[in-house]
Formats: C-alpha cells, structure tokens, sequence
C-alpha cells in the first residue's frame, strides 16, 4: 500500500520565498544534466517529515513513483511532476525544482519516464534498505528483455530518394516489417533537418508492452532506438494494433493521411484471449534516427487513441514535436470518455504581490 504523499512544484524565481517550513531535514537531489541519464544521489535514507528536493537539470526529465516490482511504470496513483524541460544553454541556472515530503520510512521507488531512462538506469529510490542495486538491476534488464520465439527479425531495407516537394534536406526511408515472421509491409518515415545524425551500433530488440495488465498503454510508449535496432510490441492482453500515424495526425493511419503515397506500418488488430502465455508480437527495424510515431485504432467501447494510448521512437526531448505534445494532440483528437486514464494531477497557479512566478502544487492520493 502506498501512502499519502504530496510533491509540490516550486517555480525557481521564487523558491525562498514560497518554500514551506519543514520540520526534517532537506535532501538534494540532481537530476540529469549534460548527458547524464541520473539522480544524484541515486538514493537517499530519510525519516517522517524530511524533505527531499529535485532539481533539474538539462534536457528533460521526470520524477516519477513507480514500484519495486514494476520500476519503469507508473504506479497507481503515484506521484509524477511531469516532463520538466531545461534547455541545454542553461548551464548557470535558475533549474526548476520538485519536493517530495517524506510521510513514513516505508520505501519510495522512483524513475524518469522520458524514452527509456529508466532501461538506462535512471532510478532513484528513498529508504530502499539494501534493494536498491535489485531495483536498478530490474530497470536495466527491461532494455534488454528478448521478446517470444514468435517475434521475428526485420530482413532489409533500402533508401529511396524524396518524393517531389520534398523539404530540403529530408531523406525519406523505406523500411521492411514482418509480422511473427509471416507477413511482409513496407513503411517509410522521413528525417527532417536538425535530426541527430544516423550513428552505428550494435543492434538491440527494445520489448514494448501492449495492453499489459488490461492498460491502454504501450510499456514503455517513448523510446529512443539507434540505427539497426528492432523494437518488438508484444500485445499482452485484449485487442490492441500497432499502427503507423505522423505527429499531425496521431489517431490515423500513416496510410490513410499521408499526401506523398506513404505506407505505414501495421500490425492489424492483435486480440489475445484470458490465459495466452505465448503472447503474438509484430517488431519493425529502426533505418534511421527520424521520430517513429504509432497509435492503436481500437474504437471499441472508446477509441483508445484519443485515451493517449500512442507510443513514439526519437521524439525529440524539447521543442514542439515531443511525445507529450504527441500525446496532447492524440487526446484531443476524439473527446474522451468518462473512462479517461489520464493522469488525475491537479495544478493549481497562485500569484502573489512582488512576486513574477507561480507556485504550482500537487496533491496525490496513493493507494
């Protein structure tokens, strides 16, 4: 059982004057900063009423609770301060910060839900006793999980010039899917300027969850892949697809919206009855580092889309295409039913006299 917490969100203009009085002590934490993929510390030993404070650094990161078992997935009800962006020319500050008051010495499991941070690592822990390497450990292996005999291998791809009007600078690739090795599609994505330059690797099968535990998630649905790769979606329960889109339009088939004649990846719709233990895959292989989109287009009862059940490969971590503004435009694409699983986080904006910032807090009930 998770007990009560509350993680406040504390504009960095005005920290001193906004920060409540605590009666424990003050633990700092780090997080990220130039290349670094960590909290620091990774973890921390605190009593009652202490105070743990996250200050972020560049790129972008989050501060999210998770469980022992389950490191690099939200818990229920878990406390989660949002995507946290701190642009890479901000070497000297201000960096925004987050608190979390410690409630009771049970152990606290924490991650950064951006791409695969926490596949890399990044996880922090208060009061973990002598399970933090266990917990660590257990994120790790998430990135290099194989997937089930059924998942196949992609057999080639071939480069093709950009169809006319084209931007400049685009190189648009075509790419060979399979399907449990049976099935053959052709997808092409394009890489547009300022995309990070293809670098070689050895090649790794990232594992993607799908549905997992009745969801309407893809686990984890942000990624980032090197050149080579595969990333296999394994559909773990229900009746969910695996379907190309663009940023534009994220609740439609790249198929269907593309202008250029582009053909989108599919895995068709993928139902897995209550007791399947070998679970139906379908893995594609990344060609280039341009941002990979995809959505399930199950509609029944509700379109799980416009849920936010979308997942991304090499969205950028800051700027206007991101997975969160992904995400965004899939929600909003078709209201959203009363069975939204959209995160329950309440923002509230006070202002006060003298002062240009905002203090946002955040109250969280954890079950």
């Amino acid at each position: 059982m998770f007990s009560k917490a509350f993680l406040t969100i504390l504009s960095v203009f005005s920290i001193a004057t906004l920060l409540p009085v605590t009666r424990g002590a003050e633990h700092q934490v780090t997080v990220g900063g130039p290349g670094i993929l960590q909290y620091n510390p990774q973890f921390v030993t605190a009593d009652p009423g202490d105070v743990v404070v996250f200050t972020f650094k560049q790129k972008n990161h989050t501060t999210t609770q998770s469980s022992f078992d389950s490191p690099c997935v939200q818990a229920p009800g878990g406390f989660d301060s949002g995507f946290i962006p701190v642009a890479d020319n901000n070497t000297d500050g201000p960096f925004p910060v987050a608190q979390f008051t410690v409630e009771d010495t049970n152990p606290v499991w924490v991650y950064c839900k951006q791409a695969n941070h926490c596949q890399q690592g990044m996880v922090f822990a208060i009061n973990p006793g002598d399970k933090f390497d266990a917990f660590q450990s257990a994120a790790k292996g998430l990135a290099t999980s194989t997937a089930s005999a059924s998942a196949s291998t992609v057999a080639s791809s071939t480069t093709a010039p950009p169809p006319s009007g084209t931007a400049t600078g685009v190189v648009t690739v075509t790419a060979t899917v399979t399907v449990s090795g049976t099935q053959a599609v052709t997808t092409t994505y394009a890489s547009y300027p300022g995309s990070a330059a293809p670098t070689s690797a050895s090649s790794s099968d990232h594992r993607v969850m799908v549905g997992a535990g009745g969801l309407l998630t893809f686990n984890p649905s942000n990624i980032t892949a090197q050149v080579g790769d595969t990333i296999t979606f394994v559909f773990a329960a229900k009746n969910h697809t695996a379907t190309q889109s663009n940023f534009a339009n994220p609740c439609t088939s790249l198929t269907q919206s593309s202008t250029s004649g582009q053909v989108g990846f599919d895995s068709g719709f993928m139902p897995v009855p209550n007791g399947t233990v070998n679970f139906p895959t379908y893995t594609i292989q990344v060609n280039d580092t341009a941002p990979i989109w995809a959505f399930c287009r199950q509609t029944t009862p509700v379109s799980h889309c416009a849920q936010g059940m979308v997942f991304a490969a090499n969205a950028v971590e800051s700027g206007a295409n991101t997975f969160e503004a992904f995400e965004a435009k899939a929600k909003a694409s078709v209201s959203s039913s009363g069975n939204s699983t959209s995160s329950a986080l309440s923002l509230r904006t006070s202002s006060y006299a003298g002062i240009s910032a905002a203090l946002f807090g955040a109250l969280f009930s954890l079950v």
